[in-house]
C-alpha cells in the first residue's frame, strides 16, 4: 500500500529514518499534540524488523511449543496430548497471520490515519537538516527538516568473519523467523537470546538433529549465571546438543544459492569446529550479533563517522552536531537493542523535539518524559526459551562492577504453591540485587514458566527506587508466581538476621 504524499513538496517539521517500531513512535509522539507535522521515510516495510522478522514471528512460533510442553506435563491434559506433536503447517499459517503476509497496508493505514506521511526509499543525510531519498522507481527526491530528524533506521544480522560461512547464505533472524520449511538437521551458530529462542522452536518444530555451538562457557552470558543454566538444561532435555566454548574455524557448502527468505539456501552445510569437529547440517543459522544500519545514511555529510552507533545524550539527541536537530533511537543508537527500549527512547525524543519547537528547555528532571535515564537504569527483558528468563536492572556482578554495595537473594521458584499448580515438575529460580546503602531494589532475574508477567513489577520497582521496606507492603495475590515477592524478603530478612 503507498501513502498519497504530494511528490512536490519537501519540508516537513520531522523527518524519521526508518519506520520500524522506534520510527513510528518517534513521529507520533514529536506530531500528536504538537501541531507539528512528520513524515516516515522506510525503504522496506512500514513497521520494521520487529513486527515482521523478529519479536511478533518469533513469539508466533514460540508459543504452541510452549503451550503443547505445559500440556504434557498437566495431569488431565497430558493424557489427551499423548505423545502429539504440532501441526507444523497451522503453526507458520498463524506465523503467517501474525506478520500479516508481510503487508504492511495496515501499518500505512495507521500512519497515514495519525496525520503522519510516508515515503517509501532509502534516505540519507546531505547536510544541515537536509535529506536525499532514492525512491524505488530510481529517482531522488530531496528533504528539509524545520525541526529535527530521527535515526531510526534499526540494525542488520552480523556474519562472522569465518571462511566460507557468508558464502554458505546461512540463515539469519530473518530467514528462522520466517521458515517454511522445517530442515531435518540445523546447525544453530550463537548461545544469546536469538540463538536460544530459535532452537526452542526449531526443536518444537521437529528438527531431528538441532546442534548449537556457543563460544562462550555458558548460554546467555549477559544474565545471572543460574539463567543460562536452567536454558541449557531445558534445551537438552528436548534433545538439542549444546557445544560451548568451540568456535567456527571453517564452513562448506555446495550449491549455495539465494532460494529465498525461510527456503534451504542449497545443499547439505559442513560445519568445521576449531577442535576438528565436523558437523553436517542441511542449513545453519547465525544468531551471533547484529550491526547498525548506519553505514549507508551520509553521517559525514554532518561531521560524523559512517558506520557504527550514534552517541547520544540521555535526551537521544547526538552527539557531535551543533544546534540539537539529529536524533538517534532504537538499535541505531545502541544503548539497548531491544524493541520496548528503542519505542521508549522514541516517546521520549518525541516528546523532546515537540518541546523544543515550541521554545522550551527540556528539564533535568530524572523521571521527566523528556529524558531517558531513569529507564535506561532499569532496562527489562524477557527471553522465551523454555524456561523463560525475565529480568530487569543489572546482574549483581554488573553492580558490583559499577561500585555498588551489592546485597542479594534467592530463592527456589519450584518451592511455591503457584507455581506447582502451573506444572508439577516446575523448576525455576529468582534473584533480586539490593543497594545496601540505600536499600533500594536495583535488578532482579527470574527463571521459569510464565516468569515473563513478573518482570514489570520488578520495572517498577526499580525505576520508582522502592525501599525494601516498602516492598513489604506491596502484598501478592496468593496462589499466584507473585508469591515469589514475598519468599525473597522474607529470605532476606532471614539473611540479614544471621549477620
Amino acid at each position: 500500500m503507498a501513502a498519497s504524499v504530494d511528490p512536490e513538496r519537501t519540508e516537513w517539521d520531522v523527518i524519521v529514518l526508518g519506520g520500524g517500531a522506534a520510527g513510528e513512535n518517534a513521529a507520533q509522539y514529536a506530531s500528536q499534540y504538537s501541531g507539528l507535522d512528520a513524515v516516515l521515510v522506510e525503504g522496506e516495510l512500514l513497521g520494521g524488523e520487529c513486527s515482521y522478522w523478529a519479536c511478533m514471528p518469533s513469539k508466533g512460533l514460540l508459543r504452541p511449543g510452549e503451550v503443547l510442553d505445559t500440556a504434557r506435563h498437566m495431569p488431565g491434559v497430558a493424557s489427551v496430548v499423548g505423545n502429539a506433536r504440532l501441526d507444523v503447517p497451522a503453526v507458520l499459517a498463524r506465523r503467517d497471520a501474525i506478520v500479516n503476509g508481510l503487508s504492511d497496508d495496515s501499518q500505512v493505514k495507521w500512519a497515514v490515519g495519525a496525520g503522519i506521511d510516508v515515503i517509501r526509499g532509502h534516505g540519507r543525510l546531505a547536510g544541515d537538516r537536509t535529506v536525499v531519498v532514492s525512491t524505488a522507481a530510481g529517482g531522488t527526491r530531496t528533504l528539509t527538516a524545520r525541526h529535527a530528524v530521527v535515526v531510526a533506521t534499526g540494525s542488520v544480522a552480523s556474519v562472522p568473519p569465518v571462511p566460507g560461512l557468508r558464502e554458505a547464505l546461512p540463515w539469519t533472524s530473518r530467514d528462522v523467523t520466517n521458515l517454511h520449511e522445517v530442515p531435518r538437521r540445523v546447525v544453530v551458530l550463537g548461545g544469546g537470546v536469538v540463538g536460544c529462542e530459535a532452537a526452542t522452536w526449531l526443536s518444537a518444530l521437529g528438527v531431528e538433529e538441532l546442534t548449537l555451538v556457543h563460544r562462550g562457557a555458558a548460554l546467555l552470558a549477559r544474565q545471572e549465571p543460574f539463567a543460562g543454566e536452567f536454558v541449557a538444561e531445558g534445551l537438552r532435555s528436548a534433545g538439542v546438543r549444546l557445544l560451548l566454548e568451540r568456535g567456527v574455524s571453517e564452513v562448506r557448502r555446495e550449491g549455495a544459492r539465494a532460494t529465498g527468505t525461510g527456503l534451504p539456501h542449497g545443499g547439505e552445510v559442513t560445519v568445521v569446529l576449531d577442535d576438528g569437529t565436523t558437523l553436517v547440517a542441511d542449513e545453519i543459522v547465525v544468531a551471533t550479533g547484529r550491526t547498525p544500519a548506519t553505514g549507508d545514511l551520509g553521517l559525514s555529510s554532518v561531521g560524523l563517522p559512517d558506520g557504527g552507533y550514534l552517541d547520544v545524550d540521555d535526551q537521544q539527541t547526538v552527539r557531535g552536531v551543533d544546534g540539537a536537530w539529529l536524533y538517534a533511537v532504537g538499535d541505531a543508537c545502541g544503548r539497548s537493542l531491544l524493541t520496548h527500549m528503542g519505542k521508549y527512547q522514541a516517546r521520549a525524543a518525541g516528546e523532546v523535539i515537540a518541546a523544543r519547537a515550541a521554545g522550551e528547555k527540556p528539564d533535568g528532571d530524572e523521571l521527566s518524559r523528556l529524558g531517558t535515564a531513569a529507564g535506561h537504569r532499569a532496562v527489562p527483558q524477557v527471553t522465551f526459551t523454555a524456561p523463560e528468563v525475565g529480568s530487569v536492572g543489572p546482574t549483581e556482578e554488573e553492580a558490583r562492577r559499577a561500585g555498588i554495595d551489592v546485597e542479594t537473594v534467592e530463592y527456589d521458584l519450584a518451592a511455591l504453591a503457584g507455581t506447582y499448580l502451573l506444572r508439577e515438575d516446575y523448576a525455576g529460580r529468582a534473584k533480586l540485587v539490593v543497594d545496601r546503602a540505600t536499600d533500594t531494589l536495583v535488578g532482579a532475574t527470574f527463571v521459569g514458566t510464565g516468569v515473563s508477567d513478573l518482570v514489570h513489577a520488578a520495572t517498577t520497582a526499580v525505576v520508582g527506587r522502592m525501599t525494601v521496606a516498602a516492598l513489604w507492603h506491596a502484598v501478592p495475590s496468593y496462589p499466584t508466581v507473585s508469591e515469589i515477592w514475598l519468599r525473597l524478603l522474607e529470605t532476606l530478612e532471614g539473611q540479614r538476621r544471621k549477620g
